[in-house]
């Protein structure tokens, strides 16, 4: 499986929150030259953590974007099932009724349950986490 790039850039942009975490609201245009991503690409993936609450905003000078919540209580599997809309590799293993095969087929089973065993390890790592990872990367550079 490959993941969306949408997935990918927004995690990216979510670990870029997490890493200013104490810094108070910060703008677009700031993460998208440390990212190396368009500020309209990263208009478009704002939108959906916003409306699923991960992300605030607050306009004017001092304006900007942060983390709803803690970088310790959002997980990688929150993020990527939100940004893939859903947590399954194949529709078919979440809606049977999608496949006249559904109820025959022995791979929408594998499917489901290797869905699972990745979104059970996306779920273990925090924001938290992968900024430390990111600050230990770049000690270690």
């Amino acid at each position: 499986m490959k993941l969306s790039t949408k997935s990918r850039y927004g995690t990216r942009l979510l670990l870029d929150m997490a890493q200013h975490y104490d810094q108070g609201p910060i703008h677009l245009g700031e993460i998208a030259k440390r990212q190396d991503i368009s500020v309209k690409y990263l208009e478009q993936i704002i939108i959906p953590l916003k409306k699923a609450n991960y992300v605030l905003s607050v306009r004017g000078p001092k304006g900007g974007h942060f983390l709803a919540r803690p970088p310790e209580e959002i997980t990688l599997g929150e993020i990527v099932a939100l940004l893939e809309e859903g947590p399954s590799l194949a529709e078919c293993s979440e809606h049977a009724e999608v496949c006249q095969r559904s109820n025959l087929c022995p791979t929408r089973l594998i499917w489901k349950e290797v869905a699972q065993a990745m979104f059970d390890k996306l779920h273990a790592i925090t924001l938290a986490d992968l900024a430390e990872r990111a600050r230990a990367g770049a000690q270690g550079a």
